[in-house]
């Protein structure tokens, strides 16, 4: 199936350039390895080479930004590796606090790196359960 019609809805509230970048690796992939998670997980690592997701959304990340965010985005499939479900964890801890603070994340200024990140997969996962509510 063509990757426009299975975009994610996180995607769906995305940007334009987001969606193309996620349909363009999704539809490579299926064209290689066949439909399926692979096709999904292709398509996922190449979309956080570029963005991050922000609560119910992706958005490009900061310019100089670009490379994988998280182990499962630049680890082979061979080999096991976790996602950071689009938390860029390569960013600054500068970088994480803002999105924290954008994002209204309570006790923000105490926490370290990856605190930081682990509160806003958290708060990502919150806004995006709300968005499929709606």
């Amino acid at each position: 199936m063509p990757g426009r019609e299975e975009l994610p809805s996180t995607l769906e509230r995305s940007s334009k350039k987001a969606q193309r970048t996620w349909i363009k690796a999704h539809d490579s992939a299926v064209e290689q390895y066949g439909e399926g998670r692979r096709a999904h997980r292709v398509a996922y690592s190449a979309l956080k080479h570029a963005y991050e997701k922000v609560g119910d959304h992706w958005e490009e990340k900061e310019k100089g930004a670009k490379g994988p965010s998280d182990p499962r985005a630049a680890t082979p499939r061979e080999r096991p590796a976790r996602s950071g479900e689009g938390v860029d964890e390569n960013a600054s801890k500068q970088h994480l606090y803002d999105m924290a603070k954008r994002m209204g994340i309570e006790g923000r200024s105490q926490m370290s790196k990856p605190e930081l990140v682990d509160a806003l997969r958290k708060e990502n996962r919150s806004r995006t359960r709300q968005a499929r509510e709606r």
